[in-house]
């Protein structure tokens, strides 16, 4: 039995354990944090119907992996060449072939498809974003679940959450809504608005934490006078409650150990970091940080605190509207923008372009097809590597549990091309690895990662402690008309579908629409924003707000409706600022 980690984009980043004999029925390894004795649909099932790439091909043509591997290194000596990454394997690995581009005077992507502006709204309040540890989470009396649909995302928080007083914020009523205490369907695009009402009723009540404060946030008194800026009124019908609901909110919140579990779904908007500052003023306002069972968790830096040997300093594009055209040579790893980014009918037109497009990766998708070479990736099955966390301070060692199979991996993929290209000056795969395990940290035995803190902010803000927090004193919404719901327009809302893992593995084709919509289960629509259209089956949900729309973000065609541009801070994807109609066909 051979002990790895799950390599897929997700929160929990489970411990598993393989019978190579049976490698495609992984069990839960019982002493792992996360993996709390079971494992998710997608990693026993989904992952395995995926069909693989089975053997390179050059110009449509199946070669032999040598001579593929000469197509890419002949393609890599055109005069500009881009690397886009995506993130379908999240072993460290996978940024290796940074050094490649590095070498090859080449051009890298910046920004983020997933939680750049979140990441963005975190730094201006905190100046560090420091990993809430699980152990807090779980010393919580009251647990929010903002905007982050656990029981698909990352079910292995769930036992951490058991007990306590549960308040749901979120647009649609989720499983895990339907069994909080307190479930808030506020309008989309809102959460900015409401934290900063709450704290707003906060201070009118007197409730705010003095001492804290007074040692902490000294320009807590601007944040005041900022949320007494927005009527009470007019910001309550922008949200969608009443002042019952605010009350009862309150009645959770104060004089209670408090923990905010944050979604990337707050944030998918221009204004995203704005809703992220003020969640965390709100928390600030209440005290919230370097407390025991208190804090706000949502996504962190995984590899925050590494010195990495994988660093480079290089040219790079927006990863939100990249403009492929204007590259020679495109190497696609790990990744499928061709149906992941917005935009899609623009993106594929772009990638069309590209003299040489390459896709390194493990599965057949909407890029794969466009490509000139196609390479298949070895899976995480059949290397040695390490996983690190965005959910949460534990690092696992990924041990090789397969020998031999299809492809090869990315060590493998970047020294053949250097050593193509005669530039061959990589160290060995085991001294990169064990650059990486020589910084680890540890707690009771436990691999964690190099910054982790028992209680964050304990001792001030910043990366090194002793700032102040900022709070947030400015809002700018470039998408603040209102919705036409008269007229059929719904806000399109993409979250994650328990099948599938970005646009990988069971992606569906429904729009669900609420009961007001007049239309019927298997209906087909076309979808229109003002990007583009796709045709989609719907289905009808009592769970969807009248003035809502959700489409899973895997979802084949989603991505010709979504807005090619990036939020005001942090360079991430807008993919809900969209409005969308729906034509019966």
């Amino acid at each position: 039995m051979i002990e790895t980690a799950c390599p897929l984009d997700c929160y929990d980043a489970c411990g598993i354990t393989i019978d190579p004999e049976t490698p495609d029925k992984p069990i839960a390894t019982p002493s792992h944090p996360t993996s709390n004795g079971a494992l998710c649909a997608i990693l026993n099932k989904y992952m395995h119907e995926a069909e693989r790439i089975q053997r390179p091909r050059v110009a449509g043509v199946e070669v032999s992996m040598d001579e593929a591997l000469d197509a890419v290194a002949q393609s890599l000596k055109a005069k500009t060449k881009l690397l886009w990454r995506g993130s379908g394997n999240l072993g460290v690995m996978q940024s290796i072939t940074n050094l490649l581009m590095q070498s090859i005077d080449g051009t890298m992507t910046h920004g983020s498809l997933c939680d750049g502006a979140g990441q963005a709204g975190i730094l201006k309040g905190r100046g560090y974003n420091y990993q809430l540890p699980l152990e807090q989470i779980a010393k919580a009396d009251v647990v929010v679940v903002w905007g982050r649909n656990i029981t698909v995302t990352n079910s292995h928080l769930m036992p951490y959450i058991e007990g306590k007083k549960l308040i749901v914020i979120d647009p649609v009523a989720t499983p895990i809504a339907k069994k909080a205490d307190m479930h808030i369907q506020l309008r989309p695009r809102s959460d900015f608005h409401l934290a900063i009402m709450i704290a707003r009723f906060v201070y009118m009540q007197n409730l705010e934490d003095e001492s804290w404060l007074d040692e902490h946030g000294l320009d807590h008194d601007e944040f005041y006078e900022f949320t007494q800026s927005f009527r009470i009124n007019s910001a309550l019908d922008h949200i969608g409650i009443g002042l019952g609901e605010m009350g009862k909110l309150l009645e959770y919140l104060v004089g209670q150990r408090v923990v905010f579990v944050l979604g990337a779904g707050i944030q998918k908007c221009n204004t995203g970091h704005y809703a992220f500052w003020a969640i965390d003023s709100l928390a600030a306002t209440l005290g919230l940080f370097g407390k025991d069972g208190c804090g706000v968790s949502y996504l962190g830096e995984s590899t925050q605190g590494f010195e990495s040997p994988f660093a480079v300093d290089m040219d790079s594009v927006s990863i939100v509207n990249t403009p492929f055209e204007k590259f020679d040579t495109v190497l696609i790893q790990g990744g499928n923008p061709a149906a992941s980014m917005p935009n899609s009918s623009s993106v594929i037109d772009a990638l069309r372009e590209v003299k040489n497009l390459i896709y390194f990766g493990l599965y057949e998708c909407e890029t794969s097809t466009l490509a000139d070479i196609v390479i298949p990736a070895q899976s995480f099955l059949q290397k040695d590597d390490i996983r690190l966390c965005y959910g949460h301070q534990y690092i696992t060692d990924m041990n090789r549990a397969l020998d031999g199979g299809v492809g090869i991996s990315e060590y493998e993929f970047t020294k053949a091309i250097l050593s193509r290209l005669r530039l061959d000056t990589l160290l060995s795969e085991d001294e990169y690895l064990e650059l990486r395990r020589s910084q680890y940290g540890r707690v009771d035995g436990d691999a964690v990662l190099p910054d982790y803190v028992e209680l964050p902010y304990y001792d001030g803000f910043g990366m090194d402690g002793g700032d102040e927090f900022v709070f947030v004193d400015e809002y700018e919404d470039h998408m603040d008309e209102p919705l036409s719901t008269e007229d059929g327009e719904y806000w399109l809302l993409s979250p994650k579908s328990a099948k599938s893992l970005n646009t990988q593995f069971g992606r569906a084709r429904s729009i669900i629409l609420p009961i007001s919509s007049g239309l019927v289960d298997g209906a087909e629509v076309e979808v229109i924003s003002e990007h583009g259209s796709h045709r989609f089956v719907v289905q009808i949900s009592e769970d969807i707000r009248y003035d809502s729309a959700v489409i899973y973000s895997s979802s084949t065609g989603l991505n010709y409706l979504t807005p090619p541009t990036a939020s005001q801070e942090g360079e991430g994807a807008c993919y809900q600022d969209v409005k969308v109609r729906v034509n019966v066909l």
